[in-house]
């Protein structure tokens, strides 16, 4: 059965970049080429969401909330799907996931994606 594994996440300030990796194992070159790949993303407490996907011939979809901001794109000789993510906020926290557009491959673990702000200073009168 095929297998996605996830890599590339981790702890950014807002601003900051971050690329992952999704590499679709036990699955041959000619089926995984022509698939429609996504990502997808859940933060705490809410459902899974829809981030960006690629179909075989590498047109490009993305949700609105990251259009500008983050490219997906494919090397399909290494099965693998990429995100490049920029100029990242804190609500782009989350757990991100790769799969087909259909969600018909079994999830993988998800790659742990944290963004923090610049933080509010807090002031104790005497």
């Amino acid at each position: 059965q095929a297998q996605l594994v996830e890599s590339g996440g981790g702890s950014v300030p807002a601003g900051g970049s971050l690329r992952l990796s999704c590499k679709a194992s036990r699955m041959i070159f000619s089926t995984f080429s022509p698939l429609t790949m996504g990502w997808y993303r859940q933060a705490p407490g809410k459902q899974r969401e829809l981030v960006a996907t690629i179909t075989g011939s590498r047109n490009e979809n993305y949700s609105e909330s990251v259009k500008g901001r983050f490219t997906i794109s494919r090397d399909n000789s290494r099965k693998t799907v990429y995100l490049q993510m920029n100029n990242l906020k804190p609500e782009d926290t989350g757990v991100y996931y790769c799969n087909r557009d259909n969600w018909e491959l079994p999830w993988g673990q998800g790659t742990q994606v944290t963004v923090w702000g610049q933080g509010t200073q807090v002031t104790v009168p005497s």
